[in-house]
């Protein structure tokens, strides 16, 4: 390390030493980037800084949670190179990236659109395959150009609460600072199932099941014989079978390797043939192309349920990104997957999911080859699981380094458990760039595409990667899409996807353009306008008229919206009223709120009467939402700490490895709150929270609480 500056060694050495110090599986570290020094570093050293770097953005604790139950969107799309470093043990999964990166977000995030679950429509169409080959992470050679920044500078550029609509309390106790997702074992989620059950990974057997193959399917083939099953299942090559040589030529091991055959690589059938005096297994596609997409057709037992469920603990993974990596080791595609809501990255989250024909057994054995993730409580059932058939989600979270006096806290507590919170929707509804997504989402209910798509590729204050820097520099200097798109190693992101649309329809038809990106990603510009209208509209209802329902409120009765009349507000509390999204299918209060709703959309060039569009899949039908949430389940605790890398409590993976609770000390450097609760679907966690700290749960917020603490 000569000739490198003494101050960069310095924090090098800090760095690692402090790295070796973190807790194995939390894997999280707040620190300070490495100075910018490092540029004068030669290229072996600054290829390490680019990776320690990546590291340590990988680790930063300072994102926030992003959709807190059934449509909780997809938060903090991890890196790709997360995937790539993905630690495998055991087996290998299939050749390629790690899964496919998913977003809700518009900047930089990547959008192939969400799994088709089974059974459902395929609106989120799948990426081209003229990009399954492409890298999904960074060149070397971009990793060193990349200048490192820290996530506060990053971030400075973001929105506040204020700016889209979030600006009431409903409560009088006086509020208190804590830092919200320290860690992502701060924040753990368990979605309440069907049935009002919470969900836990409380078993990790398999079913016995005498249809099962044994454990050697694991083992019996070689590395080189996998690889060219794989190519002949994903029609890689232009051969039509495999033969593989039956070494000890016995039934027992004649059965194993067609059972490790068929188990491993579905859509692939078997059968034996004698070659000049020698016993050979034969592979072999048995309905083609189709095979691939029917796992186990041929070969699952009738008596048994078509779909395994099973439950899913995850760490700092979202469901969608979980969902393609498990796809990727099955070998199979994400589609025969189903689950009931998505769930964060940044947390530890336990969600029932359901796959058709695929065993336990194969299921349970990932439990051998990947980090952060177990699969348990397993049972064969007939129909697969639905988007929204959840009840809600149960959430654990813990606010560290809090200032507030216990007496605060009980006051905060109370009202939480006795009032509730305003049902805003979360920062992380509208993006976590200089340009919110509710803009793009305007945009295109004004029909204006051509700042639609200025408003997706100009460049952009605040840092971003440095691939999206150039790609947004040649855009504003060339306008040239294709150009664009090559200064992009990554194509799968929402520029990318666009770019692409751009080069193949051309400039004068954006809207074709735009359609390239999945339904879904598209469907959330607009519904994150809808989001920031409701707001700011409940924000101004509450100052016009408080926390009790008044005449002209809308109510629900069953699912249609009605008006409060003067003789029925005795009837009804302010946890009955409703609010409308605006769209073309709900009616709007008897007061003066009305028309707030008129002059906002008319601001902004829209007409409320008329919230049709031109292309019906922007037209919004619109939807009522209560105003105040009274979470259920709601317990909580101030404990005392010394170590700030410690966690607070146990997890399901904890309690199944027989880990005792931790003990805490009556006195300690630090206090935290740890509090329990449980919400509806289609609510925000982060929103409960700010109503206890009465504080902008902002990341822009919350990365300056977290970087002065640190400091």
């Amino acid at each position: 390390m000569l000739g490198c500056p003494r101050g960069w060694f310095l924090r090098v050495a800090l760095t690692s030493a402090f790295l070796r110090r973190q807790d194995q599986r939390a894997r999280i570290l707040v620190a300070r980037p490495a100075p910018r020094a490092r540029s004068q570093a030669p290229g072996s050293l600054k290829r390490f800084l680019g990776y320690l770097k990546m590291e340590m953005t990988e680790m930063t604790s300072v994102s926030l949670k992003r959709g807190s139950a059934a449509i909780e969107d997809n938060d903090s799309v991890a890196p790709a190179e997360e995937a790539k470093r993905q630690k495998v043990s055991g087996c290998c999964p299939a050749t390629g990236q790690d899964g496919l990166e998913n977003s809700s977000l518009p900047s930089s995030e990547k959008v192939p659109g969400p799994p088709e679950t089974a059974g459902q429509g395929k609106e989120n169409s799948e990426v081209p395959s003229e990009e399954e080959e492409e890298e999904d992470g960074l060149s070397e050679e971009g990793e060193e150009e990349e200048e490192a920044e820290s996530f506060a500078d990053m971030m400075k550029h973001g929105l506040t609460e204020l700016d889209v609509g979030i600006t009431k309390f409903v409560s009088s106790h006086q509020g208190f600072s804590g830092i919200l997702k320290e860690r992502y074992s701060d924040f753990v989620v368990h979605e309440i199932g069907r049935d009002g059950r919470i969900s836990h990974l409380s078993d990790l057997s398999v079913p016995v099941d005498e249809e099962d193959p044994s454990e050697d399917v694991f083992t019996v083939l070689t590395a080189e014989e996998k690889q060219r099953l794989e190519e002949l299942q994903l029609f890689k090559n232009k051969e039509t079978s495999v033969a593989i040589e039956v070494i000890e030529d016995t039934k027992e091991k004649r059965t194993i390797i067609h059972q490790a055959i068929k188990s491993l690589f579905p859509g692939l059938e078997t059968k034996t043939e004698d070659r000049e005096g020698k016993k050979y297994i034969v592979a072999y596609h048995a309905a083609g192309k189709k095979a691939l997409a029917n796992p186990r057709k041929h070969s699952w037992p009738k008596s048994r349920g078509s779909y395994c469920h099973f439950v899913l603990y995850k760490e700092n993974k979202d469901t969608m990104d979980a969902i393609n990596l498990l796809s990727k080791y099955l070998r199979v595609k994400p589609n025969i997957f189903s689950y009931m809501g998505t769930k964060d990255k940044r947390a530890i989250t336990v969600q029932e999911i359901a796959v058709l024909k695929i065993t336990a057994q194969r299921l349970a054995h990932l439990n051998k080859c990947l980090m952060n993730f177990k699969l348990g409580n397993f049972s064969y059932q007939k129909n697969p699981l639905k988007l929204g058939e959840l009840q809600g989600n149960h959430f654990t979270v813990v606010l560290r380094n809090i200032t507030g006096t216990d007496n605060q806290v009980e006051q905060a507590m109370n009202s939480l458990k006795e009032i509730g919170f305003i049902n805003y929707y979360g920062m992380q509804r509208f993006g976590t760039t200089a340009v919110p997504t509710y803009q793009v989402g305007r945009a295109i209910l004004q029909n204006s595409w051509t700042e639609v798509m200025d408003l997706i590729l100009k460049p952009r204050s605040g840092a971003e990667k440095g691939y999206l820097v150039k790609c947004r520099e040649e855009w504003a200097k060339t306008k040239d899409p294709a150009a664009a798109l090559r200064k992009l190693p990554v194509k799968r992101c929402v520029e990318g996807q666009l770019l692409r649309g751009l080069s193949k329809y051309g400039m004068k038809n954006i809207v074709s353009a735009f359609g390239i990106i999945p339904r879904n990603n598209r469907l959330m510009y607009i519904h994150s306008y809808q989001s920031y209208v409701w707001n700011n509209m409940v924000s101004k209802r509450i100052d016009e008229y408080g926390l009790k329902p008044v005449p002209g409120d809308l109510v629900l009765k069953g699912a249609t919206a009605t008006f409060i009349e003067e003789d029925d507000v005795n009837n009804y509390s302010i946890h009955d009223v409703v609010m409308p999204l605006p769209g073309f299918d709900v009616i709007y209060p008897k007061h003066k709120i009305s028309e707030a709703y008129r002059e906002m959309l008319t601001a902004d060039n829209l007409d409320i009467d008329n919230m049709r569009h031109k292309i019906r899949d922007y037209s919004l039908s619109g939807a009522y939402r209560k105003i105040i949430i009274r979470p259920q389940n709601v317990s909580w605790e101030v404990v005392a700490y010394d170590d700030p890398k410690i966690p607070l409590f146990n997890t399901d993976v904890d309690n199944l490895e027989g880990k005792p609770p931790p003990v805490f000390a009556s006195e300690g450097k630090y206090r935290a709150l740890k509090m329990d609760f449980s919400l509806p679907p289609s609510t925000y966690a982060t929103m409960a929270i700010r109503e206890v700290l009465k504080m902008d749960t902002s990341i822009k917020n919350q990365t300056q609480l977290n970087t002065t603490w640190l400091r």
